[in-house]
């Protein structure tokens, strides 16, 4: 008798997010869930209002466009024009996306094969990694370490260089927080010009950032777009994750491959949505920005609470994560289990807080776990608080 499943299922892993709900289901009713980077607050109003004139359009409920609408593309192009001074062609170099994660499936598809090479960031966003094992082609983790910082070491990278086709990376990191500065992207992309693979930079997170100093595109090194495609996304920017739209901007000839994927599998965004998110990405900076405000409130009091519990928690530059290693006396687990794991079931047990275990991410994620701001004020500061007089009783204080 046949399996009711492609053997191809048994090259991936459960997916990280379904074990954290499996867990969630167990615990108590006042869980405080920050395992997912779900964002809590909804779409501006103004969006919403957009959306609700679309659906008035007959037009938007027929089958929409391969590549999404013109006007969309146009609006996307425009905003990279104003955020990051990147001149994109709509016709050729833009794809709207049924989010952004979507895309990036269907790139590593439109790219890859069993033969091929794909090197990922570990600790990473499980879809580079768990994307490449299922298109037939190889994953290589590449170390994102804390002694660098979370970025790639481009000594390391120009060692495994000549046999990838690939390169996956995601600056503002998830799970990490690390931002990367456009000296970084130059680096990255001579090494793609120097030996023939290509590279995937997924920006999603290019918009939560706290500093003054904005987090680049790598489009806007001189000659990326010959080797570069970039992933953006509404989700996040605009707490428009469920709406599922997303962009994917860059060289021509990746676009045309994620396409050709596209075409066999969907029939891209509803019509209405990007009608709201043109609306979005030419009127939404004021709620952009109201949005970094709130996380950067969220980061301090929840950081800042866990730091006067005594674990030491570095302030993260950018995303809605924080990234932290496993506190010392903590960071052992039972044979067979990680040490990331061990801890997180531990946290939900104990103080019916979860977070996501850094081993989710990749084997270079092991001893840490991220925590996602993705509550209120409130309840980030009573997690932390919950946290810190667990720890302070497991340690006898």
């Amino acid at each position: 008798m046949h399996e009711p499943s492609a053997a191809r299922l048994g090259w991936i892993p459960p997916y990280l997010f379904q074990e954290l709900d499996d867990l969630k289901s167990r615990a108590g009713r006042d869980l405080i869930d920050l395992g997912e980077g779900s964002p809590d607050q909804p779409a501006p109003k103004p969006v919403s209002a957009a959306l609700t004139k679309a659906l008035k359009n007959t037009e938007n409920h027929r089958y929409p466009s391969y590549p999404g609408k013109l006007a969309a593309r146009a609006a996307v192009a425009s905003w990279y024009r104003r955020r990051f001074h990147v001149e994109l062609d709509p016709e050729t170099e833009i794809s709207m996306l049924v989010g952004s994660k979507e895309g990036v499936a269907h790139l590593i598809w439109g790219v890859c094969g069993p033969g091929d090479t794909v090197a990922v960031s570990d600790p990473g966003y499980p879809v580079y990694q768990n994307q490449s094992r299922l298109c037939g082609a190889t994953p290589v983790p590449v170390p994102l370490e804390e002694k660098n910082d979370f970025l790639v070491d481009l000594d390391w990278l120009s060692r495994v260089a000549p046999r990838i086709k690939l390169l996956c990376i995601n600056f503002p990191g998830n799970p990490t927080a690390a931002v990367a500065a456009i000296e970084f992207y130059r680096g990255v992309v001579a090494l793609a010009e120097k030996y023939g693979f290509y590279i995937v930079n997924d920006n999603v997170y290019s918009e939560l950032y706290f500093g003054r100093v904005k987090p680049p595109s790598i489009l806007e090194v001189p000659g990326a777009k010959e080797r570069c495609i970039e992933f953006h996304s509404l989700s996040k920017t605009f707490n428009m994750a469920g709406w599922r739209i997303g962009m994917a901007v860059g060289n021509a000839r990746l676009v045309k491959s994620l396409l050709k994927i596209k075409q066999n599998t969907d029939s891209g965004p509803f019509g209405a949505i990007q009608d709201a998110a043109i609306f979005a990405l030419q009127s939404g900076a004021r709620f952009a920005a109201a949005n970094r405000l709130m996380y950067r409130q969220r980061r301090d009091a929840f950081c800042g609470e866990l730091v006067s519990h005594g674990w030491g928690v570095n302030l993260p530059e950018a995303t809605f994560y924080v990234w932290v290693r496993v506190p010392p006396g903590h960071d052992t687990a039972p044979s067979g289990e990680s040490v990331s794991f061990n801890f997180t079931r531990r946290l939900l047990s104990n103080c019916r807080v979860m977070c996501a275990p850094g081993t989710g991410f990749g084997q270079y994620g092991e001893g840490f776990v991220r925590f996602a701001l993705v509550a209120p004020e409130r309840q980030l500061k009573e997690a932390a608080r919950r946290i810190g007089n667990w720890l302070a009783a497991e340690n006898g204080e």
